[in-house]
């Protein structure tokens, strides 16, 4: 029943928020019955169905071919609507300015229009010369009585000038109104779009590598210096494939750690599906090995079958396990998403027995966990799940339900680093939160 009431809530918003586009960008900007106003409106319809059917076809089992047909136009129209509704906003307080501008510039232009000035009345003399009335009345004696002078030529009244200025018509101010729409919408759609266009490209050309040493007390001399690069929140799905993947595991054997932690929500789909694009991991390079642990987005896929193929890929899954590295111990815990399935993460499994003289790093895709780690001693927490946001204003909701949305934080004597991801959920857009692999380099502070 939750689910439901949530469910209409969300259509709800998604149709006053199109309705509210469609007014701005269509509605205000085209005449009624035009082609443009015809094709705005068919998209208004269209492009929600899009978003709709790319955000379920993959959980209702549609054929992959028609999750990637619809993935694209779809979530990119999400991030689309997004920005527009802002960019629209933001124009909703330049619209009464602008158009204050104009009716005060047309006001002024209708004033400044120039008034003839009143004609004087003339007399012909003999000569024919012209002069004035008044020159020819001495003074105190009425015009009547000067009957020798010709009469003057009468002169035809001007006509009327106008009172003041020429009053708006009542096309003038839909035309007012129509500049003003068009200006207003033609900003919006350039600043949206385009801060779409870029965000797309921040993804398409993949992760940069970021660097951050982590100074750790237990750490013995012999570990100093140990890298490991920490990639999370890969997400391969019907957007980002097997190139996507490939690039990826280039930038991490270039940047040559001692070790790979993969930290969840790798791939957005079922391993029947996704099992090729995923294959270029087998090409990771480690000395001390790669290692795995569930994200949430698994437990959408099929995680048991997903913990199966990584290992066929030579990486290693840490489920609810642990394993001693040559300085500190290593775990990693499941998502808490696999509660659900009876799998979700076990800490005494994982720490409850180990010797808490040496440093331990944890592998857990959620930040929130942090607080189990700082009760079972772990040092440091390495975790992703938040996209750093993804989409700006994202992080300001990311950090409501996360306590660390990116880079490193102090929680009692543990460490929490939360990467910010190397792909993108839904729309393959980034603003305000470019993905990255890490390479944490553990420091001894007997070094």
């Amino acid at each position: 029943m939750i689910f439901v009431l949530v469910a209409l809530v969300v259509l709800a918003l998604l149709a006053t928020v199109h309705r509210y586009v469609w007014r701005r960008f269509v509605g205000d900007t085209t005449a009624p019955g035009s082609t443009l106003r015809k094709v705005g409106t068919v998209a208004a319809f269209v492009l929600p169905l899009l978003s709709v059917g790319a955000m379920t076809s993959g959980r209702m089992g549609a054929p992959f071919w028609l999750q990637q047909v619809l993935a694209w136009p779809g979530f990119l129209w999400l991030a689309c609507l997004m920005y527009l509704t802002l960019a629209l906003l933001v124009g909703e307080v330049v619209r009464p300015l602008l158009t204050r501008v104009l009716a005060r510039r047309d006001a002024a232009a209708a004033a400044g229009t120039a008034v003839a000035p009143p004609q004087e009345a003339v007399a012909t003399t003999a000569s024919g010369s012209h002069i004035r009335t008044e020159e020819l009345v001495p003074a105190g004696q009425d015009t009547a009585t000067t009957s020798a002078d010709p009469a003057p030529t009468p002169t035809p009244p001007a006509d009327p000038a106008p009172a003041g200025p020429t009053p708006t018509s009542a096309i003038a101010l839909p035309s007012r109104r129509l500049f003003v729409s068009r200006v207003v919408g033609g900003a919006a759609a350039a600043a949206g779009l385009a801060t779409v266009g870029y965000g797309t490209a921040n993804v398409l050309r993949g992760p940069s590598v970021k660097r951050v040493t982590v100074p750790l007390a237990k750490l013995p001399r012999a570990a100093h210096g140990f890298r490991i690069a920490v990639v999370s929140d890969i997400h391969i799905g019907p957007i980002l494939g097997r190139a996507h993947t490939r690039r990826i595991v280039d930038t991490i054997n270039s940047t040559s750690p001692d070790l790979v932690a993969v930290v969840g929500d790798l791939v957005d789909g079922s391993v029947a599906d996704l099992g090729s694009a995923a294959e270029p991991l087998a090409g990771l390079r480690a000395p001390h090995g790669s290692f795995f642990v569930t994200g949430n987005h698994e437990y959408f896929s099929g995680a048991e079958q997903w913990v199966d193929h990584v290992r066929e890929l030579g990486l290693i899954p840490l489920e609810n396990a642990r394993v001693e590295m040559g300085g500190f111990d290593l775990a990693g815990v499941n998502d808490i998403a696999g509660e659900t399935e009876g799998q979700g993460p076990d800490f005494v499994r994982a720490l409850g027995d180990r010797d808490r003289s040496r440093a331990a790093v944890l592998l857990a895709h959620q930040p929130v966990v942090i607080h189990d780690a700082v009760e079972h001693g772990v040092d440091l927490q390495l975790s992703g799940h938040t996209h750093g946001g993804q989409l700006w204003p994202g992080n300001y909701l990311a950090e409501l339900a996360n306590p660390t949305v990116a880079g490193l934080e102090q929680y009692g004597d543990t460490q929490l680093f939360v990467s910010r991801g190397a792909g993108a959920w839904g729309p393959p857009v980034r603003v305000g939160a470019p993905a990255d692999i890490t390479v944490v380099e553990l420091a001894s502070r007997q070094a």
